[in-house]
């Protein structure tokens, strides 16, 4: 169904309070002006209005205005019987995060705490409308996995205004670079350099790396493959890097078909994660290459589908429910004792399995 037209400009005015644009007790522009912005009616401007007075984001003064009110927060408060933590992921049901947010869970509630949970799908725009949910909700606390942590977020000063406003906040698996914010993560240039290793010393000298660009995850994997090939002399040109983003993935199988075509000397592939590395194995098993006889795969994450399917996959660690229940005792710490603990930064290991193979 769609929104009708004052629904969406009260959205749109909610969301210019939560992100600090209008400051609580400041006036926001006059009908006149807003009816102008909006190329809308004065009666549709009025009941945009009346929505938010009424869920306490506005209140009007008689002859001098329509004010920011902070009557939101505190009508959240109230009605919070339970102490709430705030859990923003990226999905929800996929890959690894059900035991994430198992992990979070299950801390939570042995200490008393309730969790709101939200998902961005690997979208600004979702993450934007998650955070202010959040807000709005009266949240104690946060535990964010940034969006597309390797690019631009127009989202950086909503977070911002959560320091402002004392919320404490933890980012797990990876951290925006631009603002300083604690954070939860698997030592990521490790865990490609160990990949890496890995194939060098089963004697592979021709490599492929596939990577996620958009996620800080897949920048610092890259950096642990590069910094691996230097340290034991093995040359790679620019074609053996293939890069996709969240929306791209599905074009990477073709890709990787391609390159094998072009050089057909590559023998180990390090995938940014199981789920290219599990999809690799059965698409290129399809195409007729033998795994690991032919070409040796090494995927990252230790999830499930590293345990399934013809070839077991070699893998690195991720301490998916530690990390969960790591980044609900941070929170809570930072929320009782009134301090943050230190970051956590996890060392990965190898798991050795089926995928890859000694040259002799």
């Amino acid at each position: 169904m769609n929104q009708s037209k004052y629904q969406m400009i009260a959205d749109e005015l909610k969301s210019k309070i939560l992100s600090g644009e209008y400051a609580e007790n400041t006036t926001i522009p006059p009908e006149l002006q807003l009816q102008k912005d909006y190329q809308v009616s004065r009666h549709t401007i009025r009941q945009a209005i009346a929505l938010l007075a009424n869920e306490g984001f506005l209140r009007k003064e008689k002859g001098s205005g329509t004010y920011v009110d902070g009557k939101y927060k505190r009508a959240e408060s109230n009605h919070s019987t339970h102490k709430t933590i705030g859990v923003v992921t990226t999905y929800l049901s996929d890959y690894i995060f059900p035991s994430i947010i198992r992990g979070i869970e299950k801390t939570l509630r042995e200490k008393g705490y309730s969790l709101l949970l939200a998902s961005t799908n690997n979208d600004f725009q979702q993450e934007k409308e998650c955070i202010e949910k959040m807000i709005t909700q009266g949240v104690e606390g946060l535990i964010v996995e940034p969006t597309k942590s390797n690019q631009y977020n127009p989202n950086l000063a909503l977070y911002v205004r959560l320091k402002e406003q004392g919320i404490p906040m933890v980012m797990i698996n990876a951290v925006y670079e631009e603002i300083r914010a604690p954070y939860i993560c698997v030592d990521d240039v490790e865990s490609g350099f160990l990949a890496t290793e890995h194939l060098i010393k089963k004697n592979h000298k021709k490599l492929l790396l596939i990577t996620k660009i958009d996620d800080l995850q897949g920048k610092y994997r890259m950096k642990g493959f590069i910094k691996a090939c230097e340290e034991f002399g093995i040359q790679f040109s620019p074609e053996d890097i293939i890069t996709y983003e969240t929306e791209t993935r599905k074009q990477i199988v073709n890709q990787v078909l391609a390159r094998l075509e072009d050089e057909p000397q590559i023998t180990g592939i390090v995938c940014y994660n199981d789920q290219i590395a599990s999809s690799l194995v059965d698409q290129l098993s399809d195409a007729g290459f033998k795994i690991p006889k032919e070409l040796s795969i090494i995927g990252n994450d230790n999830s499930a589908l590293s345990k399934i399917g013809n070839v077991k996959l070699t893998t690195l660690n991720h301490p998916k429910e530690q990390m969960g229940e790591d980044s609900a005792n941070w929170i809570i710490e930072a929320i009782e004792e009134g301090h943050e603990p230190d970051n956590i930064l996890y060392e990965p290991t190898l798991v050795e399995r089926d995928s890859v193979r000694t040259i002799e």
